[in-house]
């Protein structure tokens, strides 16, 4: 096995593996996308709080391309994250992360993520962003003793102003750049062990074969539909995720009706909301995204494929209701019936990191 293996350095990726993989490198191109319409929107931006909103409307009246590249910007930080959504879900359903060492790079990589998105959604000063900004920063002072301190350094004062628009804006563009250092490393961790797939073969060298051309040409068309849907969206529905307050320039005397996230930060707003007390609910709020690191750790099953454990799939699809229930639950008001149903749910999304290695230990030790 071993001299098959020096054979064949490159095989490292399972016959076997559906459309569900290419996801992987679906989120290379919506990066990729992110970074230039970026850079050229970075070149008529101004970070001042004064002309922060005009300049951005500028940018899509009078510069060329202005608008679709705003637009595209936009939009295709939610393309982004709903391929990293099926990505992480894959992940979960094929055991992916039995690979540890590349599951935990791409949860970091997911968190640098959410904080690219959070800091690009306050520039442009609309009046979601500004309040959007202040209520999630907020949550800093949260933490005992040096919370408050936290808050003002993060501020660089003592409320969101100019100091904060500019540092979030520069960071805002470094971040996505220490994504590609994270993507190139990701990879490489992947390539080392090689893929996984729902069969469970992908120990064997004899099931495998190289990325290139056979991968390569695989991942082509899904790139290709999924920038034309782009696209389409970009034209014909350009503010579907867009919210109707932030077309209004920030005002910190009036606070908006409703205060809520972009859709991809729902489910851990609700998870926030659903705690009475200010700390719990940011500790379970950063808890529901760290957990999955846990994966790895909390049992790993003797096989890789679902095939041998029949509720797997039961499993899975439970935890993925929850997670649409919460991301819907995170845009409702804050009121009854709508807390208890986000208290219900944050409880069953914790529930599913208990039930499922109970069950794998469980079956592994009935069918042993």
């Amino acid at each position: 096995m071993t001299m098959l293996k020096k054979a064949l350095p490159y095989t490292d990726i399972p016959q076997s593996i559906s459309y569900m993989w290419n996801f992987g490198s679906l989120l290379g191109a919506c990066l990729m996308t992110q970074i230039l319409t970026g850079l050229f929107l970075a070149m008529n931006y101004n970070s001042s709080p004064e002309l922060a909103f005009q300049s951005t409307i500028d940018l899509m009246n009078d510069s060329i391309w202005g608008y679709y590249l705003r637009i595209i910007h936009a939009n295709g930080a939610s393309l982004m994250f709903l391929c990293m959504y099926f990505h992480i879900g894959r992940g979960m359903y094929s055991k992916s992360y039995l690979n540890y060492p590349a599951w935990n790079i791409g949860l970091v990589m997911y968190l640098v993520t959410m904080a690219t998105a959070f800091l690009g959604y306050v520039l442009p000063w609309g009046q979601m962003s500004f309040w959007g900004a202040s209520v999630i920063t907020n949550l800093m002072s949260a933490i005992p003793y040096a919370g408050d301190t936290l808050v003002k350094w993060l501020w660089g004062g003592y409320s969101v102003d100019a100091p904060t628009l500019s540092r979030f804006f520069g960071l805002h563009f470094i971040l996505p750049l220490t994504l590609i250092f994270m993507t190139v490393l990701h990879i490489v961790l992947i390539h080392e062990k090689g893929a996984n797939n729902t069969l469970g073969l992908a120990t064997s060298p004899l099931t495998k074969t190289t990325f290139h051309p056979f991968f390569t040409f695989k991942d082509i068309p899904p790139i290709i539909i999924a920038l034309y849907t782009l696209i389409l969206m970009s034209s014909f529905k350009p503010y579907l995720f867009m919210d109707p307050d932030n077309f209004s320039e920030a005002n910190p005397m009036t606070t908006p009706a409703h205060i809520q996230p972009e859709w991809y930060f729902l489910f851990a707003y609700a998870i926030l909301r659903s705690i009475p007390n200010k700390l719990g609910g940011v500790i379970a709020m950063l808890l529901s995204i760290m957990i999955l690191l846990t994966m790895p750790h909390l049992y790993k099953p003797k096989m890789s494929s679902n095939k041998f454990y029949p509720l797997n799939k039961m499993l899975f699809w439970y935890f993925i209701i929850t997670f649409l229930l919460l991301t819907w639950g995170g845009a409702q008001l804050v009121e009854q019936p709508m807390i208890l149903t986000s208290q219900v749910t944050s409880v069953l999304y914790f529930l599913f990191f208990i039930l499922n290695p109970l069950y794998h230990y469980t079956w592994d030790k009935i069918m042993s």
